[in-house]
């Protein structure tokens, strides 16, 4: 019998383990990039774009219209960032993107 109602929780906390993520808001930010870069595989010109984050996916929209997308992965950070930041890397391409008094960034894979 214990070993039904164990199997019986364990099934429970997995299946809401798997939940979780769902319930997860995707982050909407607008960005501010002060030099060309590249997102993925396109390159934006300085201007201003919105940031769309939905788990490991992220999409930069000038307007209405994508104009880049690529994978990432959530970071925690030792310190929290004071203000909304995106890293560019040698050749300008955006490396992670930090917002104002969290201590994640989102790293991207390209």
């Amino acid at each position: 019998m214990k070993s039904i109602s164990f199997l019986r929780s364990v099934a429970l906390l997995a299946v809401t383990a798997l939940a979780v993520p769902v319930f997860a808001k995707p982050i909407s930010k607008t960005i501010s990039i002060t030099q060309a870069a590249r997102v993925g595989k396109a390159d934006l010109q300085a201007g201003e774009y919105r940031l769309l984050i939905d788990g490991n996916k992220a999409t930069v929209q000038k307007g209405k219209s994508v104009v880049a997308e690529s994978q990432g992965r959530w970071e925690d950070r030792d310190t929290k960032s004071s203000y909304d930041a995106v890293l560019l890397g040698e050749n300008g391409q955006v490396k992670e993107v930090r917002f104002s008094g969290q201590k994640r960034v989102f790293v991207f894979s390209e």
